[in-house]
């Protein structure tokens, strides 16, 4: 089997920040994870170096357009050896194989029709460096960069995008899992639901000649977007070349939510233009916010990877965002939160099972894998459930579900921490009789150890090479690095050498990484004194009125670490938002997926346990069999996420 996975090519308009990181790391992730598989895998990355924004940039900084996108094109190729991220291709637009090929394909498609010379007048964006419908602008700007299209009129080169449109429907309608999550396969769906209008795709080099000529009208340089979505092919060779006989077929794209139209509709147009097969698979994530605003170099509120990386460790940063990140949702940066994580996840559940394992069985076998006695029912059910989340881990990390991939190794780091606590080795290492049930034990431990090892690869690379060390499995040995060869129980050789390692992960104090830029004093935050406690009692319908009620859809639940009452709830109020609520004693959280609720949404934010809570969900007090408990407010019918509570 084969896998060709690619990100989107970054915009050289700026440096390289945590979102650029992310989806580089689930990349680079996912091609591990197919390789673990024992899978022929394709992992492409680059940069897209034309458009109106990199001369407008270029001219700021006193360059020439080459000469600035080759100093920002090379920060963004060594940024990624310190996310231990290992492309096997960095595609740049200016490459000369791409711009051929660019010109290749714009003369195919304008030979059989499907370009055509117009005029055009629209509202055009120059951070999406696209036009923008009506339908599109929230308050009259753009969502993305929030800021007010101007109105264009001028002569260009359009590609008959409406023709295919009905084709577009019948693929995704016919293939479920062609855009995934669902709930960005519907919004697609809702898009195309409306006639679809063609695609304007050259600038005139009157006012731009930065980009690649339309090889049939030199006055004319190709729209970035047509350009750029080509590197997709380019990148394999097309159309002659090897890789692309090889790797097309399995294509997966890799994209944020923000870049969702081009990639679901621009490029599959233009791929069944071509008359080429549909990539296989487009992955869509959602935003890293900062205070509550998307994570954007237009914004100024960026953190730097490498900052982080020199913070925390690269293996730290990389567990984090696949860890913190619901696939498909937003998430939230902080300091604070990667601390929690790496004390408590790494430190005291990972790393705490790793040095207490091993160091027993330094002292208790002289550091060599004992031959384990008879299993006991203690041992039966650690392996049922190491088995058990082998294959979950598989099946979330197939569906890009990485947070639930290590919540279920998690699981099973938990269970084997209690495990000793249960077994007591050092009580079993005083009673000479007991020294098969003595060797059996830490067989057992550190055969989840070795599970770990195998499992952790693909997200903490550099981690995992040093437990393999550890455990006397260093180098290409299968039972750490092959899925197919390493993925069962008992398969750790007696009679293997243990050897010392460092603490994997040392507790760390609070380190405060703050964005590069910061944000005008006008966009900060105003915090609001507490005026204390309110006596409850009879409020006007003024007061009332003040209250936003709004109807929410549960889109993500989770429990909140380190408590059995509170959830952590991913709503949907027409805004993505997190709420947390203390109904974790009577729901579990799958049975919350999709349930329209009631929410208060204007709330000022909170901290609970670590987690910002931005609102409250309601709920009824009930008796029932002699004791109360909540029952979540709903509504009797559909509603729209986001309608008021009149």
């Amino acid at each position: 089997m084969t896998t060709y996975i690619t990100t989107p090519i970054y915009y050289v308009n700026a440096e390289p920040h945590l979102g650029h990181a992310y989806t580089t790391i689930v990349a680079d992730t996912y091609s591990r994870f197919r390789r673990l598989q024992g899978e022929k895998v394709r992992f492409q990355t680059g940069t897209d170096e034309h458009g109106d924004k990199i001369a407008e940039a270029a001219t700021r900084e006193g360059l020439s357009p080459k000469e600035y996108v080759d100093r920002i094109s090379s920060l963004f190729r060594e940024t990624w050896p310190l996310l231990s991220v290992v492309p096997d291709n960095f595609i740049r637009t200016t490459d000369g194989h791409h711009m051929d090929t660019v010109q290749k394909i714009l003369q195919q498609v304008y030979d059989q029709g499907d370009i055509y010379f117009d005029e055009y007048s629209g509202l055009y964006c120059k951070g999406c460096e696209r036009f923008l419908t009506e339908k599109e602008l929230v308050d009259g700007k753009c969502p993305d960069h929030q800021i007010e299209p101007a109105e264009i009129s001028e002569q260009n080169y359009f590609f008959r995008m409406s023709r295919y449109q009905q084709q577009l429907i019948d693929h995704i309608e016919a293939n479920p899992e062609f855009i995934t999550p669902e709930r960005y396969r519907n919004e697609v769906l809702s898009f195309l639901s409306e006639p679809l209008e063609d695609l304007c795709i050259s600038r005139p080099t009157s006012r731009l000649t930065w980009g690649i000529p339309l090889p049939f009208d030199d006055s004319f340089v190709t729209y970035v977007w047509f350009d750029a979505l080509i590197n997709y092919l380019s990148g394999l060779g097309y159309p002659d070349g090897p890789e692309f006989k090889s790797y097309w077929g399995e294509a997966e794209h890799l994209i944020a939510k923000d870049i969702l139209k081009p990639h679901a509709i621009y490029w599959p147009t233009m791929i069944l233009s071509l008359g080429l097969p549909l990539y296989k698979k487009l992955h869509v994530h959602g935003y890293w916010n900062m205070d509550e605003t998307k994570m954007s170099k237009s914004i100024g509120n960026v953190v730097r990877p490498a900052e982080l990386v020199e913070a925390y460790g690269v293996d730290c940063l990389r567990y984090f965002t696949l860890r913190e990140m619901s696939f498909g949702l937003d998430a939230s940066f902080s300091s604070e939160a990667i601390v929690a994580r790496m004390n408590s996840d790494l430190a005291n559940d990972l790393g705490n099972l790793y040095s207490r394992s091993t160091a027993m069985l330094v002292k208790y076998t002289g550091g060599v894998v004992p031959d384990p006695a008879a299993d006991q029912t203690a041992d039966t059910l650690l392996e049922e459930l190491a088995l058990s989340v082998l294959t979950r881990y598989q099946e979330a990390m197939e569906d890009f579900q990485f947070h639930r991939a290590l919540q279920a190794l998690w699981e099973l780091i938990s269970v084997a921490n209690k495990y000793i606590v249960i077994n007591e080795p050092w009580a079993l290492a005083k009673d000479p009789v007991q020294e098969g049930r003595l060797h059996a034990v830490l067989y057992n431990l550190v055969e989840v150890l070795r599970l770990l090892t195998l499992l952790l690869q693909p997200v903490m690379p550099g981690t995992c090479a040093r437990m393999a060390i550890g455990l006397g499995l260093e180098g290409e040995s299968p039972l750490v690095t092959r899925l197919e060869s390493g993925g069962g129980w008992g398969l750790l050789p007696v009679g293997t050498h243990l050897q010392k390692i460092d603490a994997l992960f040392p507790r760390v104090e609070q380190k405060q990484v703050k964005p590069a830029v910061q944000k005008e004093s006008g966009q900060k935050k105003k915090k609001q004194k507490s005026k204390g406690q309110v006596a409850v009692g009879v409020i006007s319908f003024e007061q009332f009125q003040a209250v936003e009620l709004r109807v929410a859809e549960i889109v993500a639940a989770e429990p909140v670490k380190k408590s059995d009452r509170l959830l952590k709830l991913t709503v949907k109020a027409p805004e993505e938002r997190v709420i947390v609520a203390g109904i974790g004693e009577y729901y579990r959280p799958q049975e919350l997926l999709g349930m329209l609720v009631l929410i208060v949404a204007n709330l000022e934010p909170v901290s609970l346990m670590g987690v910002e809570s931005q609102g409250m969900v309601l709920a009824a007090k009930m008796e029932e069999g002699g004791e109360q408990r909540l029952v979540l407010s709903t509504v009797s019918g559909p509603v729209t996420p986001g309608s008021r509570v009149a």
